[in-house]
């Protein structure tokens, strides 16, 4: 489809331009100026230029022209093809529900939309929060971006946690399922004689909290380790979303040695940075022996919109193409992380405005200024965290597109030469 997209579909183009009104200069410029570049550019490119040109329709609020733009877009997408139509097929859905809020604010009717698009994100029903775990764990499976993030993150813990310390308690911010504390309750077993391990789990779901804590106490108990479960829900409320408050719930025992492990979590707190600071503030007042932090690097909490649609843009084009680099077009689990949860993440940077929107992610030079701010000092992660990183990425995830590289005594995983995820350590 993108093969016929860099011609046939540009005098497609040209015809929906000559629908215009003849005295609308600005907009026929604007489409003008991305279609004429067809002959030059690949499809790639131009595909790119498109999606931007919609955007920046829709931030001018030329709804129409967005509108047309869109069509032609859904036209030339599918979830079912290559990286690049995949990733216009989830821009292209994000797009048109921005579109069609941005009206339903201004007017009362709607454009007919140029996709099946969901015009509710929300998570917090029964069947989409089960349909988002399950898209988490394929994640999971199929790349190496929690893996690492929660491989490194283990490693610093258990280097910061020395033998002669018998009573361990990990403090977990947004838990879910608990995949990664199974290979460190191995580790901590391992050890003579083996410590008592206590974790807190956070979370938004109390079933799923249950679930996990029963899952990690018979992993426990078939290793021989003590173990203690204490699950923390925190309300979907909004009155209550992420309040900082809830850590003074955390139970803390002078015996214990603490870990703090903030893996994907702290830029929902983004939304109010004087409520992050307070946040980091508490957890440093816990006084733990090291806090792990795991964040996406990239900056899709910019105040304009066009500006964040484009990094998302660069973004999340590395990361359908380290997808199909990877994973045949017919798998399952592909589809699954690509529809659900970089759908998910996309419609959310993309559509959504306001306190609403969750995925406010920061660069690592960002997160590493407030960090500092609130009295927290880097720690070095070791050469053994970057052998063990680098031996995940070459015996399950081997190609060569994904990139590892140490910054600022910190990881960061990429894809070519766009970073994706960083890792780093504190107390």
């Amino acid at each position: 489809m993108l093969g016929s997209f860099g011609s046939s579909s540009s005098s497609q183009f040209h015809h929906h331009q000559d629908e215009e009104p003849a005295d609308d200069d600005q907009r026929r410029s604007s489409i003008t100026t991305t279609t004429t570049t067809t002959a030059t550019t690949s499809p790639s490119i131009h595909i790119r230029q498109l999606l931007i040109s919609c955007a920046e329709l829709i931030s001018r609020s030329d709804f129409s022209a967005a509108n047309r733009l869109l069509t032609i877009l859904s036209t030339n997408s599918s979830p079912f093809g290559d990286s690049t139509e995949r990733l216009v097929h989830q821009f292209t859905r994000a797009l048109s529900l921005r579109l069609n809020r941005y009206i339903s604010s201004t007017t009362n009717h709607l454009l007919t939309p140029v996709t099946n698009v969901v015009a509710n994100v929300s998570t917090h029903d029964s069947s989409s929060l089960a349909l988002l775990q399950s898209s988490y764990l394929s994640l999971n499976q199929v790349t190496p971006f929690i893996r690492f993030t929660q491989l490194t993150a283990n490693q610093a813990i258990l280097e910061a946690i020395n033998d002669n310390q018998q009573a361990i308690h990990i403090v977990d911010f947004d838990i879910n399922h608990g995949v990664q504390w199974p290979p460190l309750m191995q580790a901590l077993a391992d050890r003579y004689p083996a410590p008592t391990l206590r974790i807190t789990g956070t979370g938004n779901d109390l079933d799923t909290l249950r679930r996990t804590g029963d899952r990690l106490a018979k992993f426990a108990h078939s290793l021989g380790l003590r173990f203690q479960f204490h699950p923390l829900y925190i309300t979907n409320s909004r009155d209550h979303d992420e309040d900082p408050s809830f850590i003074t719930s955390i139970v803390l025992l002078p015996d214990e040695t603490l870990a703090v492990n903030c893996v994907f979590y702290l830029h929902r707190l983004l939304k109010d940075r004087e409520k992050l600071r307070v946040f980091l503030h508490r957890v440093k007042s816990m006084n733990p022996k090291i806090v792990t932090i795991a964040e996406r690097e990239a900056n899709h909490n910019h105040p304009l919109f066009l500006q964040r649609f484009i990094e998302a843009l660069d973004y999340y084009t590395a990361v359908f193409d380290s997808l199909e680099a990877t994973l045949p077009p017919s798998s399952r689990e592909r589809m699954t992380v690509e529809q659900v949860w970089f759908g998910r993440e996309i419609l959310d940077i993309v559509a959504i405005e306001g306190e609403k929107r969750t995925e406010r992610h920061e660069r690592f030079r960002s997160w590493e200024v407030m960090l500092r701010s609130c009295g927290f000092s880097n720690v070095a992660l070791s050469p053994f965290a970057l052998s063990q990183a680098k031996l995940l990425l070459r015996l399950h995830y081997p190609s060569e597109g994904y990139q590892l590289r140490v910054l600022n005594n910190s990881f960061f995983l990429g894809w070519q030469n766009q970073p994706l995820f960083s890792i780093s350590s504190w107390r």
